[in-house]
């Protein structure tokens, strides 16, 4: 019995070793045909080449602008900082700091008590000046008349008692004493026109009348008034102080126009003109300014080497603030109607020879030689290469540009629709 039961269970223990070398050899089948089965699947991948995902841009004919930008320094159109020209206190102001004032308006006055004094008392001495010169001006001119009167009527008795002594009926002596009296009426004609020069007189008036003018002159110093249409932007003092020699005592600015002046290279300031059109982008304000290129500066900086910009925008209701830093952006140059693609599909080879990848109507790939010329931020222009219309790779086409020609027109391309700025904005 013992023996029976040993006998089953060897043939059971080989019975068990069959069926595990069937299951061995059953599973090695089976795994050489999975991994045959795998072998063949990644070839046939391989000869039809990679599938890359891509998004694409169309190659649009519009208008393009090179641009120079610069940042930009804000000042007024004009300002005045009005610095008084005579030494005293102030002694009343009537305008505040934000009145908008006009030209010639009378902004402050100084004290000037003693001016007035002095203005009198060179009024009096250039009317004394100017009654002495007016009477001795009538004297000189009586004492002509009078030497005048004179001298004719020497001359007619010269000519008489010549007339007679031709007729026997004056003596020698009559004529030669009428011929006396005419030269000493004439010597004393010709002192009274002497006298008649009255330049000492007219200098002692000049002088009286400069003086005069210059007290006048200083009292009218002791009133501020605005050389300029603008706003009062400073007014450091108050009323009873003495301002420091050489400091302003008003400042008037005219903010109507508000004046960026920036620094470019030599060589963009050569692609810029007076005229130019131009925009101002300034902290906290949402919209660009529109403005124009006033002045590109003949003369090169010699500590900086670059060229002094003046781009002036219109400032209606004075939000732009002078001393701010802005961004200035000045077209130089406008093509209006030149193949524009995104700067994103130009690829550019180590030797600067630049592609892009053109996807045809198939979707099939290809890599086209392009020439550029205005770049315009996320814009570039193309010369040569490009008709318009193409769709050129932007997000992919550097891993288009990484395969062989011989793989790049094999490349299964999935074009993938781009994204929303909002989407964008949340990555």
């Amino acid at each position: 019995m013992r023996i029976e039961t040993e006998l089953t269970r060897m043939k059971m223990a080989d019975v068990g070793r069959r069926a595990a070398w069937l299951s061995h050899c059953i599973g090695g089948t089976v795994l050489v045909g999975i991994l045959l089965a795998s072998g063949c699947s990644s070839k046939t991948e391989t000869a039809e080449g990679p599938t890359v995902t891509v998004q694409v841009d169309a190659a649009e004919s519009q208008a393009i602008s090179r641009k120079v930008d610069a940042d930009a320094t804000l000042y007024p159109l004009d300002q005045a900082a009005i610095v008084p020209k005579i030494n005293a206190p102030v002694k009343k102001f009537y305008v505040d700091r934000g009145s908008k004032v006009h030209a010639g308006q009378l902004l402050a006055e100084l004290e000037n008590q003693d001016l007035q004094g002095a203005v009198t008392e060179n009024q009096g001495g250039y009317q004394e000046a100017e009654a002495a010169y007016q009477t001795q001006l009538q004297k000189a001119d009586q004492d002509l008349k009078y030497t005048k009167e004179v001298l004719d009527s020497q001359q007619r008795v010269f000519d008489s008692r010549e007339s007679l002594f031709k007729q026997g009926a004056a003596s020698a002596k009559d004529v030669d004493e009428a011929r006396v009296n005419l030269s000493q009426a004439r010597n004393q004609y010709e002192l009274a026109q002497k006298q008649q020069d009255l330049r000492a007189a007219e200098g002692q008036v000049t002088a009286a009348k400069g003086k005069n003018e210059s007290a006048a002159a200083q009292l009218s110093y002791a009133r501020i008034v605005s050389p300029i249409d603008g706003v009062v932007t400073d007014r450091p003092l108050y009323p009873g102080e003495m301002p420091a020699a050489g400091t302003p005592l008003l400042t008037v600015m005219n903010l109507s126009q508000i004046v960026a002046r920036s620094h470019v290279t030599p060589q963009e300031a050569a692609t810029l003109r007076v005229g130019n059109i131009a925009t101002l982008a300034v902290p906290g304000l949402a919209v660009p300014v529109k403005g124009k290129v006033t002045l590109v500066s003949p003369a090169v900086d010699p500590n900086s080497t670059t060229v002094e910009v003046w781009v002036q925008c219109p400032n209606p209701t004075g939000q732009l603030k002078p001393g701010t830093s802005a961004h200035v952006s000045m077209v130089a140059e406008t093509v209006p109607k030149a193949v524009v693609i995104p700067a994103a599909a130009l690829l550019t080879e180590t030797d600067g020879v630049m592609n892009v990848i053109v996807l045809d109507t198939d979707n099939m790939p290809h890599k086209v030689h392009v020439k550029t010329g205005i770049r315009d931020g996320k814009e570039v222009q193309v010369t040569d290469g490009l008709k318009g219309g193409e769709r050129v790779v932007t997000v992919g086409a550097f891993e288009l540009d990484k395969e062989d020609d011989d793989v790049l027109p094999k490349t299964k391309i999935q074009v993938q629709a781009p994204k929303m700025p909002e989407e964008e904005e949340d990555e």
